[in-house]
């Protein structure tokens, strides 16, 4: 029994893990200047930033706005993805306009 136990849990690890990967990569934000701080929070979303590239955790506010909302605070982005989808350059120019 408890090594039935054991293996259910070690499988539910492994599991899990992929779903904390993925999660925590959701968002990804490529600023023209690389940010100042490694990390920061853009409405209620927590970001890190590591060689010129910024993730993030899915929100509860839609993509485009994400993407905006990012802008404004890192400024120009050269590319902005949500779960791998990459923003094509009508969407990139929508989130810039409002870049500081």
């Amino acid at each position: 029994m408890t090594r039935l136990v054991a293996g259910l849990f070690a499988a539910s690890l492994f599991v899990a893990m992929p779903v904390a990967a993925q999660a925590a990569g959701y968002y990804t934000a490529t600023p023209t200047t690389a940010p100042a701080k490694d990390s920061l929070i853009v409405r209620s979303t927590v970001w890190h930033c590591d060689a010129g590239q910024c993730t993030a955790a899915k929100g509860d506010t839609r993509d485009t706005i994400v993407c905006q909302a990012v802008a404004q605070q890192l400024g120009k982005l050269s590319a902005f993805a949500a779960d791998g989808k990459a923003f094509d350059a009508a969407a990139l120019e929508s989130c810039n306009a409002r870049a500081h």
